[in-house]
């Protein structure tokens, strides 16, 4: 008796509960309804959700301002690139071909002989692609007269501090002077006394240029004394 009447009392809990959920229920979204569905019977609307927010769409601000205006390809000019701040901008000169058999030597403590010409570790080197000024030229300027040659010897080795400089060389060493193109650290040796008016670039050679912007600029052998 005691288990039967247990057993009752389980299940009239179970109905109550039941029955209680049914009563609590939250209106669930209806899903779509079938074809084979009569349209008589009565459809349960979707429950708003709250807290949302109605979607709208973006509001333009500024328009012709932010958006690029539309050009006509027709219409654009191709305008020439401005010249450079500074010489850092400017493009290397192309580098001179040399012999195969020319491999680039470090020279160690150049001393100058002219002002395109040193010796160092037995070698005579003369720059390639520049005519050096002779020790006993002078220059004129504004008909004021100054030894040009020997400045010029003066001012490249200054400016070498006996420094080593790298060189396109032959494999032997030489006494007679031998025309290669050298490099101080990243700045070409030739193109250095060119600009700077201490020599002058061969018809054939790379610094016509920059022969040019010395002559222009009065620097060097085409300025006044120094």
């Amino acid at each position: 008796m005691a288990i039967a009447l247990g057993s009752l009392l389980l299940l009239a809990g179970i109905l109550l509960i039941i029955q209680g959920g049914a009563l609590l229920s939250v209106d669930q979204p209806v899903r779509a309804r079938s074809p084979d569905v009569d349209d008589t019977q009565p459809v349960r609307p979707f429950a708003p959700v709250a807290g949302a927010q109605r979607l709208e769409p973006a509001r333009k601000v500024a328009q012709d301002l932010i958006a690029p205006p539309r050009l006509d390809p027709a219409e654009i000019e191709r305008a020439e690139p401005r010249p450079p701040l500074s010489e850092l901008g400017l493009a290397v000169p192309p580098k001179t071909p040399m012999p195969r058999d020319w491999r680039e030597v470090l020279l160690y403590r150049p001393v100058v002989t002219s002002s395109a010409m040193f010796e160092a570790m037995g070698r005579k080197v003369f720059i390639s692609g520049v005519r050096g000024i002779d020790l006993d030229s002078s220059c004129s300027f504004h008909d004021v007269t100054w030894p040009c040659g020997v400045r010029a010897r003066a001012v490249f080795n200054s400016w070498l501090r006996g420094r080593a400089l790298h060189c396109f060389v032959p494999p032997d060493v030489e006494r007679f002077a031998v025309a290669a193109p050298c490099r101080l650290g990243k700045q070409d040796v030739g193109a250095w006394l060119v600009s700077n008016g201490w020599a002058t670039a061969l018809p054939s050679g790379i610094y016509g240029k920059a022969e040019a912007t010395a002559r222009d600029a009065e620097m060097g052998m085409f300025g006044p004394a120094q």
